[in-house]
């Protein structure tokens, strides 16, 4: 008899060990996501311009680059970025909005959104103004007009599971004024009604490619969150709910940057840049295919923003 109750005991408690326990998160950083690994590419821009020397960052495994080569992700690294190299007519340009920084005793990115300053000869002076911008995906360079700027951004990673966050650490310093500029190069610049915001965008989708190539999507997960004021040093953990399924009836629904989307592209199965097109919201309960996930420095679109708004971003991870 006292054998039995100690088996049922025993079989009673090795039930309980198997049993997942409520509550208990699991969290799983991004590849890359600490933030720590960068690859540094030493550019020299064309002597019509000024012939500089510039260092720009790209998130990969620690090696150096050196020389005008179209960068490809490095390391399997899923991040790309707005720092790119450009060659428009023969002249070769980058934009560095993107940098390495310090964070304790490893490194963290720090995007900022500044005025990018051209000039040509000596005497024709260009300024653009430029929002940093680190996401999941890549960049196909290099880049050889505006036009196919956003072409040659692939949005997005193969994805297939449902975390329930997005976890980082993040750090701000933004201005305090009341609206921000707009400066595109052809024009000087412009008041642009409204204060700017750094933002993070999460996204997963449910993509299907048909037979001619046309990506379209439905929304399956839906997370974003935006910075209007500086913050005291660094927020660690700071930890945002991912919504599933449709959110346009929930408290907080901002459409202009949780709705449907139709501007992002990604490359088909051909290799070919096509835009994504979200036609509709999936079921709370549908699995993803694709994530997409983005921080910037400013949340206005091409060439709006505000100089000097800053975000610093570190060890991203999804938690579930």
């Amino acid at each position: 008899m006292k054998k039995q109750v100690i088996f049922g005991i025993a079989l009673a408690l090795a039930i309980l060990l198997c049993l997942p326990m409520q509550g208990q998160e699991k969290v799983v950083p991004l590849k890359y996501g600490n933030m720590d690994h960068w690859v540094i590419r030493n550019i020299k821009e064309s002597a019509i311009i000024g012939g500089n020397q510039k260092t720009i960052y790209a998130v990969g495994p620690n090696m150096t680059i050196h020389g005008n080569t179209p960068y490809t992700n490095k390391g399997g690294s899923p991040w790309g970025s707005s720092n790119v190299l450009a060659h428009v007519s023969g002249i070769y340009k980058t934009n560095n909005s993107v940098y390495r920084d310090r964070h304790g005793s490893g490194y963290c990115a720090k995007l900022e959104t500044h005025i990018e300053k051209v000039k040509v000869l000596g005497l024709i002076n260009i300024k653009v103004l430029a929002a940093g911008s680190l996401f999941l995906g890549d960049v196909r360079e290099p880049i050889t007009s505006t036009k196919d700027g956003p072409k040659a951004i692939n949005w997005g990673i193969p994805f297939t599971a449902r975390p329930k966050a997005l976890r980082f650490d993040y750090k701000t310093s933004l201005p305090n004024v009341a609206n921000r500029i707009k400066q595109n190069g052809f024009s000087g610049a412009s008041t642009v009604a409204g204060r700017d915001h750094a933002i993070v965008v999460l996204y997963l989708q449910k993509r299907h490619e048909d037979a001619k190539g046309n990506i379209t999507a439905k929304r399956v997960g839906t997370m974003v969150v935006r910075y209007g004021k500086s913050t005291n040093g660094w927020v660690e953990d700071a930890t945002y709910t991912i919504h599933y399924g449709d959110i346009r009836h929930m408290a907080g629904y901002h459409a202009a940057t949780m709705g449907l989307r139709s501007t992002d592209y990604a490359r088909n199965s051909k290799g070919k840049s096509v835009p994504v097109r979200e036609v509709g919201w999936a079921a709370a309960d549908e699995t993803p295919t694709h994530l997409i996930l983005q921080f910037s420095s400013s949340d206005g679109g091409a060439y709006i923003g505000t100089p000097g708004n800053t975000l610093w971003i570190d060890n991203v991870s999804l938690v579930y």
